[in-house]
């Protein structure tokens, strides 16, 4: 911890998007137990909607997060938190190029499924956080439904819209349309696999229960940086 304060600084690589990351960082602050401003974690956030776009293949994205890593180290940061699912594929490059640990949202979220009881997970998420959830669902035992191609091509557009700033009703009902999909197709828990989804899907909106990733996320930086938790070893 820093010599300054007697709670870790939290470094965030944020931007995809940023209306997500907003909601993480409000996250943050609601979860921190405060009576004073000194009371709240130091948080470093680099929020770069530059980074190549997680689900266009052949990006650029794992180099352009490691240098974002490695700034944020440079500015103080003592553990890493990274608001988007799809990005976690390049988890590994990013604590190599920091040296710093990550806390593993995905693993987060695979954990809190596993928990609920439930045999198979429905995740919504683009193309790549769909095969990270498969792997880390099927470590604990879980199957994994996905929505068919040409519904998950509409969740796609659905989600870019989003990401233009389309939180109205329209948006609303789409999602709660892909979430019944799913658990009609067998899913006894949803994990909301894009941190989007939860800005226009809430938890009374589905049959099941709903996994927040972000909000895991949030709880547990909040308390692995107040030393409630122990630090994750780099690479774990």
């Amino acid at each position: 911890m820093s010599e300054e304060s007697d709670s870790l600084t939290l470094g965030v690589l944020g931007g995809m998007g940023p209306a997500a990351t907003l909601d993480f960082l409000a996250k943050i602050l609601a979860y921190t137990p405060a009576e004073k401003d000194q009371d709240h974690i130091r948080v470093i956030a680099d929020i770069n909607p530059k980074a190549p776009d997680r689900n266009v293949p052949g990006s650029n994205t794992g180099h352009v997060l490691a240098e974002m890593a490695g700034a944020l180290r440079g500015a103080g940061a003592e553990l890493l938190a990274m608001p988007c699912n799809t990005a976690h594929a390049h988890a590994d490059l990013i604590q190599r190029a920091s040296g710093l640990p990550l806390i593993d949202m995905i693993d987060l979220a695979a954990e809190a499924a596993a928990e609920s009881g439930a045999i198979r997970a429905g995740v919504l998420g683009a193309k790549g956080a769909l095969k990270l959830y498969r792997e880390y669902l099927a470590a604990r035992g879980l199957g994994m439904v996905a929505l068919p191609p040409d519904r998950q091509e509409a969740f796609m557009e659905t989600l870019y819209a989003i990401k233009g700033g389309d939180l109205g009703p329209e948006a609303k009902r789409q999602m709660k349309a892909y979430a019944a999909e799913l658990v009609k197709g067998g899913a006894e828990v949803l994990i909301a696999g894009c941190t989007e989804v939860p800005l226009v899907l809430e938890p009374q909106d589905v049959k099941v229960e709903l996994v927040d990733p972000a909000d895991l996320l949030a709880r547990r930086c909040v308390a692995v940086c107040l030393g409630y938790e122990t630090i994750p070893q780099v690479g774990a």
